[in-house]
């Protein structure tokens, strides 16, 4: 185990389980701090690709991308400050479920590891559980969208465990084309649903 992680994990499964999507951009924020220390402790003496993904992480991802995050919640609140939907229903019975997929997650990724990582990767797995748990169960457009960002969160931290890492230039390429994703899928997030036709008022005579 590592503190790093532990942060990280709590930064994922407290939110899916208590927040509300208002306070995802903190969340976010704490999953990015997270996942640049964790590339600090497994590169002691710092080459040029661990700083430029520490510096991706805490700009990008751990700034800018909440900061997105924030703006599409305030635009959706609008002057009411409600504090938006939860991630995951206030349901006993999803909590349990969910919980015991994401247990599930750590033991089957555990025993399948056959080197020293098995934490890393069953922090990984319970990522993507828990952030399939709130696509599958939130059809709100928003906390989806913060469901594709804990996803996403989940595959950086497969990648820190490659051999070799990403050349530079596809580096850079990956983070515009995350930011792009990021900043197309909020405006789209924010948008107000288009409301359905209206029934015509007059009834129409049956032949």
């Amino acid at each position: 185990m590592s503190l790093p992680l532990i942060l990280f994990i709590v930064a994922v499964v407290v939110p899916a389980f208590f927040g509300k999507l208002r306070s995802a951009p903190v969340w976010l924020c704490l999953q990015a701090l997270a996942l640049a220390w964790n590339v600090l402790t497994q590169h002691p003496q710092i080459s040029e690709h661990a700083l430029a993904a520490v510096l991706e992480l805490v700009f990008v991802r751990g700034c800018l991308v909440p900061v997105l995050v924030r703006r599409m919640a305030q635009r959706q609140a609008g002057e009411s400050g409600d504090p938006g939907p939860d991630l995951i229903a206030s349901d006993l019975f999803a909590w349990g479920i969910s919980a015991v997929l994401i247990v599930l997650a750590f033991e089957v990724v555990g025993a399948a590891s056959l080197r020293g990582e098995s934490f890393t990767l069953g922090v990984m797995a319970a990522t993507v559980v828990t952030a399939l748990l709130i696509l599958s169960t939130n059809n709100a457009p928003a906390s989806q969208l913060v469901a594709v960002l804990f996803l996403e969160n989940a595959v950086v931290l497969f990648e820190s465990l490659l051999p070799h890492p990403w050349p530079l230039p596809v580096h850079a390429a990956l983070s515009a084309v995350y930011v792009g994703t990021v900043a197309v899928g909020a405006w789209l997030a924010s948008r107000p649903l288009p409301m359905p036709a209206a029934a015509d008022a007059e009834p129409r005579e049956v032949l």
